[in-house]
């Protein structure tokens, strides 16, 4: 294989600097269990930007270079160097998960059974034009489905189902979901709509409203309106919701939901007590939309808890048959329930372009970035 390879990498210096250039790389070559596949399609997801920004401040960002290979610089507030000093030195690749066709196989009758194909992949670093991939974290598309519609075959809709397992797992009955019309929301929705589970969505504008409410959704909340509080804890009275995950982390939104579920159990009473009621009450945090710290009211009891939820965590204990089951959902659903829509296409050059970056670090619900490392 003689093409060229290029690579997206963040680095973070010793004197507080963040850069985000394009590295040419040595084109890979597959061991016994893994495959080479051209990457054709990969998203631009919270998690993965998390990875490219890392601590900078992206207010400082400067552009330099040309326009086909430009480079980004900003400042790492001082405050935030130890956090990351793992990283200090390191051109981290970046990219969680992508799609494409695998060009070269190993000897394995698993790689040679996928060489061809087109795959979905996630381990990192797919922002790159070819990436080498051990067949276990290789999803097998449908024959006929694209790269771009099994771009997002992981990071989004594992997490949904995972979601809806840890419910069940935990024996709760009902999930409330904040900002709830972004992609992963649209998805949530449609699971819980085809497997029978309430869900309530969280969201702050009339408009997104009107989306999920178009797409079938039975309780919508709107969190900017007047009547907020009151609207979601009919909605939990409703539903019996006991299970809530939020991805916007700041705020105060993780302690509304908790007091409304509060008020909701504490229906059912038949005495008070100063500790509240027994209904346990659980919100995950599983995004960082608002960085700001989690403010908790409390006004809900002791029964109650507040945790981190992060996907390869959830999988782990969730256990290998059901992951299994899950991917192979993804598979078959990939262009219906797990469909993504995306407003933007970017190559890996114009990933590195100032006026995309403001573009996509806004992370604004119904606007989605997809980077397409094979087009110029």
């Amino acid at each position: 294989m003689t093409e060229s390879n290029i690579q997206l990498t963040s680095t973070i210096s010793e004197d507080n600097k963040l850069t985000l250039a394009l590295r040419n790389i040595d084109m890979p070559q597959p061991g016994v269990d893994e495959v080479v596949i051209r990457v054709e399609a990969a998203p631009l997801n919270p998690s993965d930007l998390a990875v490219l920004f890392s601590a900078a401040d992206m207010t400082t960002a400067a552009q330099s270079g040309s326009e086909l290979n430009s480079i980004i610089t900003a400042d790492v507030p001082p405050q935030f160097m130890p956090a990351v000093k793992a990283r200090v030195g390191k051109a981290t690749p970046v990219g969680n998960e992508g799609a494409g066709t695998v060009i070269a196989a190993g000897s394995s009758a698993a790689a040679q059974a996928l060489m061809g194909k087109t795959v979905a992949v996630i381990g990192g670093g797919t922002y790159r034009q070819y990436i080498c991939a051990n067949v276990r974290s290789c999803l097998e598309l449908k024959p006929g489905t694209t790269a771009k519609e099994g771009a997002s075959s992981f990071v989004n809709p594992l997490t949904a189902l995972a979601m809806v397992a840890t419910m069940r797992a935990e024996g709760h009955k009902a999930i409330i979901h904040a900002a709830a019309a972004s992609n992963l929301g649209q998805m949530l929705n449609r699971i819980c709509i085809a497997d029978g589970i309430d869900l309530i969505n969280i969201v702050r504008k009339t408009e997104q409203e009107t989306l999920l409410r178009d797409m079938g959704a039975k309780y919508v909340v709107n969190s900017s309106s007047d009547t907020f509080l009151a609207d979601l804890t009919a909605a939990i009275i409703e539903t019996g919701a006991t299970i809530a995950f939020d991805p916007i982390g700041g705020g105060k939104l993780t302690s509304d939901i908790l007091n409304c579920m509060e008020v909701a159990a504490a229906r059912d009473m038949e005495e008070h007590s100063v500790y509240g009621s027994d209904t346990f009450k659980q919100v995950y945090i599983y995004g960082a939309l608002n960085r700001g710290p989690i403010t908790l009211n409390r006004n809900f009891g002791f029964a109650w808890g507040v945790n981190g939820f992060l996907l390869f965590n959830a999988l782990g204990k969730l256990g290998t048959e059901t992951v299994v089951a899950m991917r192979k959902r993804v598979a078959d659903e990939i262009t219906t329930t797990f469909a993504s829509h995306y407003t933007h296409e970017v190559t890996l050059a114009e990933v590195l372009n100032l006026k995309s970056i403001a573009g996509y670090a806004k992370q604004a619900t119904g606007e989605k970035y997809l980077i397409t490392p094979q087009r110029q």
